[in-house]
């Protein structure tokens, strides 16, 4: 399981998912990529999951075609110390997430 940490997630999140492959969009080159580019990209280089802060990323894309499953991040703010105590249950919802597939993870 690949996962891709978006440009809006910090990038020292990483270090909090040591279980799994997890690469940047900037360690990839791929700053500044709009979204549909960016999910393309993914497929290619076979990632399976992103991980973002961008709730609005299920409204923009077709995400079932694009075959990749999306964690959104659901916090105060996109800073670390908002997105760590996430980190528990984003790992459970990784364990059963499947492609296409859209997942909440923390807000109310």
């Amino acid at each position: 399981m690949r996962l891709l940490l978006d440009e809006c997630v910090p990038r020292p999140l990483k270090r909090e998912l040591t279980d799994y492959e997890v690469r940047t969009v900037v360690e990839m080159g791929w700053s500044g990529k709009k979204n549909g580019e960016l999910l393309q990209l993914m497929v290619q280089e076979s990632f399976t999951i992103l991980l973002t802060t961008d709730q609005n990323l299920r409204y923009q894309q077709n995400l079932q075609q694009a075959g990749v499953a999306v964690v959104v991040l659901v916090a105060p703010s996109n800073r670390l110390p908002d997105l760590v105590p996430l980190i528990p249950s984003v790992c459970d919802v990784l364990a059963r997430i499947a492609p296409g597939e859209v997942i909440e993870v923390g807000g109310s």
